[in-house]
């Protein structure tokens, strides 16, 4: 006894539990059976403990609710497919040594097998043989095999956005550090089971392949054995040894089936946290209608001449009942009161009842719910997507998804248009007709509800679809509804697109810098201004209605006055002073001639000494005076665009942000350019001097 503790001490196995040791011994096991001689009463043990771990495994994989409650199958798979090869190789060396002296050389199990089964027959023994494997082979493992590859591609396609789904959700403080890496793992172990499975199942192939050849090599090593060494006639040797090698066989390859079965259902079954009978019995059976309309094709099967009518009367009217007991439940399953659920702990506020606010929110009343259901396919859903493509080329980042729900407190045709929880724009789009819009040309008056259009305010009527040709020769713009809620919403959001530019959108913004500019954007944040500044750089470009597509040059600007200041007013005029070629095309085209408003020289001299510290400070200057300017260069803003000029005022490059600023509320029209902005080769023409002098 002493001898066998110190051994286990310096083995380590004397504290180990058992189900550690239980797999090793396993397969130690399985790897003498196929060199140890084994009698008749093992192999019927063995034989009898292989049917039952199969029936278990696949009682497991039928309750199994997840795929991951499951993750050894793979493994239990390959044990499994060792354990039925081993018993072969031993079940085939007492079968060629031993079945010259009868059916039962091999144990009870093969010969209840070979004559309870088929019968004594080999011939039937051998089809059926063949059909079990075809069955095995062709159809359950040949689908489990390509299901399981599908799986695995599937699950490895979408690790990447479900881990990118974890970090946001973690990002927004949906779930903590450790559910997240409690996620990533669970994530991990998909991708490892399905790649695990689709390489399980060339197991069961293999095996499958294995049983056939065993089989004939049992049968043609046992006929020459019987009648060269035994001196068996033929019939007695075929009787003898083919009946073993059938019975071997089938004792074997049924396992063997109940196993692909299991791996089948284990790969097959779409995951909803429910195990397959429940899955099966409330998805299948749960549809009085289709067992009813069942129960009356049997019917009518029934009734015709020459059929078994008694099976298929009794199946119809079996069907019929259990479709009026379906009916019958669900009615009073309906009339019940619902009774509230008694107040618990579980009921306490926690964190998860605060839900992060939508950066952008659209919310639409019940009938233009069609609009926006993926199920019917919503029409709005793709402008929407289509709308945030547009505005990532037009302006320069990828704004938030646009939030989409329906809201029972809104007129039926109405919506509302939502930024960070405040309603930026509202209106109404009746589903099934179109909008007239009238852009200044058309006259001629239309049927239907007037209105206007909620985007630029344009006169605008409601029409019938059949009025569509009429309005247009009238000269109308005629759009349906959902145009009309698409055009809003991307009208508002390049108005507001300095408020969709958040950290986060500008993290992502630089990351994207980073694919083919990295060593441009590590020079300058944050080595001269932070993260923060930068924001605040891209919104004040935002703010004056310019995009952001150049990003190279703008950090460029910022790389050679960072040095000198982080002030984001005047990072942003240096920024201007570089796109200001960009700026005026934008503004006047290709033209080369520029038609601007200029100040007068001592309303310059007066804002000049209004201005008091940086370009971020608002100017220090009289009620009187500020109305003043801003009321002439309205006018004069209006007489140039009466002429078809753009409106663009014409400042020096020190006073042009807070003169912006100034004119940004009474003159929204109204282009504010420094002197530092207008290129080189344009040539100036002062069509209205600004002055103190009416």
């Amino acid at each position: 006894m002493n001898a066998i503790q110190l051994t286990l001490t310096r083995l380590n196995l004397g504290n180990t539990p058992w189900k550690a040791l239980a797999a090793p011994i396993l397969i130690l096991m399985i790897l003498a059976m196929m060199v140890l001689p084994l009698p008749a009463f093992a192999l019927d043990i063995f034989f009898t403990f292989n049917i039952a771990l199969s029936l278990v495994v696949l009682l497991v994989a039928v309750y199994t609710r997840k795929p991951l409650e499951f993750a050894a199958f793979p493994t239990v798979l390959l044990v499994t497919t060792l354990l039925r090869l081993s018993l072969n190789v031993a079940s085939t060396r007492v079968v060629l040594l031993h079945g010259h002296t009868g059916p039962d050389a091999a144990g009870k199990v093969i010969e209840s097998f070979a004559h309870f089964l088929i019968g004594g027959n080999f011939a039937v023994g051998i089809i059926v043989f063949a059909i079990l494997v075809v069955i095995n082979f062709m159809v359950v493992t040949k689908g489990a095999g390509r299901i399981a590859e599908v799986s695995a591609r599937f699950t490895l396609d979408a690790m990447p956005g479900k881990q990118m789904a974890i970090d946001a959700d973690m990002n927004a403080g949906i779930i903590d550090q450790a559910e997240a890496k409690r996620r990533r793992a669970e994530l991990s172990q998909e991708a490892e089971f399905f790649g695990s499975m689709d390489g399980a199942s060339k197991f069961v192939r293999g095996d499958a392949i294995a049983s056939i050849l065993i089989l004939f090599i049992n049968i043609i090593g046992g006929l020459i054995i019987g009648i060269v060494q035994h001196n068996l006639s033929v019939g007695q040797a075929a009787n003898n040894y083919i009946l073993l090698a059938i019975g071997d066989g089938l004792v074997a390859q049924i396992p063997a089936l109940v196993i692909s079965i299991a791996a089948a259902l284990i790969v097959a079954r779409v995951d909803n946290n429910q195990d397959i009978g429940t899955q099966i019995s409330n998805q299948l059976f749960n549809m009085p209608r289709a067992i009813g309309l069942t129960a009356g094709v049997m019917l009518l099967i029934g009734v015709i001449p020459g059929m078994p009518h008694l099976v298929f009367l009794s199946m119809a009217a079996a069907l019929g009942c259990g479709a009026w007991w379906l009916t019958e439940r669900g009615k009073v399953a309906a009339a019940a009161p619902v009774e509230a659920p008694a107040p618990t702990s579980q009921n306490e506020a926690s964190w998860d009842d605060l839900q992060p606010v939508d950066m952008i929110g659209l919310e639409v009343g019940y009938r233009l719910i069609p609009l926006v259901d993926q199920a019917q396919d919503g029409e709005l859903l793709k402008r929407i997507k289509a709308i945030r493509k547009k505005f990532a080329q037009d302006i320069g980042f990828l704004p938030s998804a646009v939030h989409i729900r329906d809201n029972l407190e809104l007129k039926p045709n109405a919506y509302r248009i939502s930024l960070k929880g405040v309603t930026v724009g509202e209106g109404e789009a009746i589903s099934g007709m179109l909008l007239a819009i009238n852009p200044g040309e058309a006259s001629a008056p239309l049927i239907g509800t007037a209105t206007r259009d909620p985007a630029f305010g344009l006169p605008a009527t409601w029409i019938e679809s059949s009025h569509r040709e009429f309005a247009q020769t009238q000269g109308y713009t005629v759009v349906d509804a959902a145009t009309v809620v698409a055009t809003h919403l991307s009208h508002l959001v390049h108005t507001q697109a300095a408020q969709l530019l958040g950290r986060q959108e500008t993290q992502a913004l630089m990351d994207h810098v980073n694919k083919y500019a990295p060593k441009l954007l590590d020079d300058i944040v944050p080595k001269l201004i932070p993260v923060a500044t930068l924001q605040k750089v891209l919104q004040n470009l935002l703010e004056e209605g310019m995009h952001i597509r150049d990003l190279r040059t703008i950090l460029e600007a910022i790389a050679e006055t960072g040095a000198q200041t982080q002030n984001a007013a005047d990072l942003t005029n240096a920024v201007r002073a570089r796109l200001g070629r960009a700026i005026v095309q934008k503004i006047y085209g290709q033209t080369q001639e520029i038609d601007i408003i200029a100040l007068d020289p001592e309303i310059e001299r007066m804002l000049g000494q209004a201005l008091s510290g940086d370009a971020s400070t608002a100017l220090a200057v009289e009620p009187g005076l500020g109305d003043m300017i801003v009321a002439r260069t309205a006018e004069a803003a209006e007489r140039q665009e009466q002429m078809g000029i753009p409106a663009v005022l014409l400042v020096p490059d020190r006073l042009r942000t807070q003169v912006a600023r100034l004119m940004k509320r009474a003159v929204p029209r109204l282009k504010v350019l420094g002197h530092g902005e207008i290129p080189d080769f344009s040539a100036i023409r002062v069509s209205t001097v600004v002055g103190a002098q009416a």
